[in-house]
């Protein structure tokens, strides 16, 4: 914490003394300093408010999820702050489904859907602006003086179209609620105790499914944000190779910071535990300790993506030579990827198969693998078996939005065997990992990893590259990087 101080909990009621951290430096407050503290503030609402950004888009999915389950009550928490260590919470983020329908992101929020007539009546709970009668708003650990100002409930109503209600009075009023009742699990346990004779796993596990699924045609200005994001990637990445020779003379967390920053400048954060794994740890799918060396002559596989303030996230991969120039095997490996990836892309398209884009990918890496005596043929009987997984292990993509991995509780019949559609947004990501110790491959190949990433926009007749502004050839990556250093 930046102070010297810590906070104090506020007194819960006149019989209860105010209870007072264990090692605080402060035996108590004296009934003048609360008396004093209660007076001599300015009137801080904020009377000229807007609508955010996307309130008509967040009332239409409101719709569409009130249409689905006509004459239920609909419950959606944004989820609780969480303890990282003793008395300091990891920064909180909401849960998908509850910024998804109200463009909200504070902690404890719940997103309420009465029945009402033939629809629903919706009302957002939140914590209103800290109590300055009973000293909540400096003596609490969450008070204003500590975290920053909460946004009252005229505000938010303001902020986000929806009646604004105390969050503290809904356990109770949930707790005698009657009729059907679904509630969105795994986020505020407070929420789920107050209905856990109401709701049933199967039900609530389909409102799930639904919120999962609602979300895998993105609307214009999901598809905006999502570009936001994918340009201060690119520029994330740029600033990466600028600093190159900084990470040589340090490690692999000087490109993560690196990036980091621009992350944090530009948007809320990063997407994701950003991946920086130069020489044999591009080999490591998912390596995110990035504490190794960054050595000329080794690649860096680097991928990253900037969350924008709404929780679009970017999510792009290249595969950079450290010294600027692919050697010949480093170059073989890397244009075999991006040819396979050249295939994914084409594959993309409104009607086609989900799965198309993967499998055109993967062929292109079978034959390859073929072709270089590392697998033996013919293709059809490598792509039957799943050989070539050996090398590639993981998928060619996923869709993207909120989530980096978007959509995940979607069923399989309408994301992995579904049919691409407008508006869909997906990843097209090949890659070839030849393990430091793979002694079925030739030497020269092991500890060599290669990943190429881009954010594809499904549209009307074909498909978009939101990511195009990063170079993906080896050739044009040489050029690249050599103008930017």
């Amino acid at each position: 914490m930046t102070v010297a101080e810590e906070p104090e909990t506020p007194e819960t009621s006149e019989e209860e003394p105010i209870k007072q951290r264990k090692n605080g430096l402060y035996p108590g407050v004296s009934d003048e300093l609360a008396e004093n503290m209660k007076t001599g503030w300015a009137d801080t609402e904020l009377r000229d408010l807007q609508p955010i950004p996307q309130a008509a888009e967040t009332a239409a999915r409101r719709a569409a999820l009130s249409a689905r389950f006509p004459g239920e009550r609909l419950v959606i928490p944004a989820g609780n702050l969480k303890v990282r260590s003793n008395d300091t919470d990891y920064p909180f983020r909401a849960s998908v489904e509850y910024a998804w329908l109200t463009g909200n992101q504070t902690e404890d929020g719940v997103l309420v859907l009465e029945p009402k007539g033939e629809g629903h009546e919706a009302t957002i709970y939140l914590l209103p602006r800290s109590n300055r009668e009973n000293g909540e708003f400096w003596l609490s650990g969450q008070g204003e003086l500590w975290v920053g100002r909460r946004h009252s409930l005229t505000e938010a109503e303001k902020l986000y179209g929806i009646p604004a209600s105390d969050v503290r009075e809904l356990p109770g009023k949930l707790r005698e609620a009657t009729g059907p009742v679904r509630v969105v699990r795994g986020y505020d346990a407070g929420i789920e105790a107050a209905l856990t004779d109401k709701v049933t796993a199967e039900r609530d596990e389909e409102l799930r499914v639904w919120l999962s699924e609602a979300r895998l045609v993105k609307d214009e200005f999901e598809i905006g944000e999502l570009q936001k994001a994918v340009d201060s990637t690119v520029r994330g990445f740029e600033d990466v190779v600028k600093v190159l020779d900084k990470a040589e003379a340090t490690s692999e967390r000087y490109i993560e910071g690196t990036f980091f920053l621009r992350a944090r400048v530009e948007g809320n954060d990063v997407g994701y535990g950003t991946i920086a794994a130069a020489g044999p740890h591009a080999c490591t799918l998912h390596w995110v300790r990035n504490d190794g060396p960054v050595r000329s002559g080794d690649l860096l596989l680097l991928d990253a993506g900037v969350e924008t303030h709404t929780y679009y996230t970017a999510d792009v991969t290249r595969t950079l030579p450290v010294n600027g120039r692919f050697s010949d095997l480093q170059r073989k490996i890397y244009d075999a990827v991006y040819d396979a990836q050249e295939a994914g892309i084409a594959a993309v398209k409104p009607g086609a198969k989900y799965r198309d884009f993967h499998d055109a990918a993967q062929r292109v890496l079978a034959e390859r693998l073929v072709e270089w005596g590392l697998v033996e043929g013919p293709v059809e009987r490598v792509l039957e078996l799943g050989l070539q997984r050996r090398w590639t292990l993981h998928g060619t993509g996923h869709m993207l939005g909120m989530d980096v991995h978007d959509c995940a509780a979607a069923r399989t019949e309408t994301y992995v065997d579904g049919v691409l559609e407008p508006g869909m947004v997906l990843t097209v990501e090949p890659g070839l990992y030849f393990q430091a110790d793979d002694l079925t491959v030739p030497e020269e190949y092991r500890g060599i990893g290669v990943r190429i990433e881009d954010d594809i926009l499904v549209t009307e007749d074909g498909n978009r590259n939101l990511s195009s502004a990063l170079p993906r050839r080896s050739d044009e990556v040489e050029a690249w990087m050599a103008s930017l250093r």
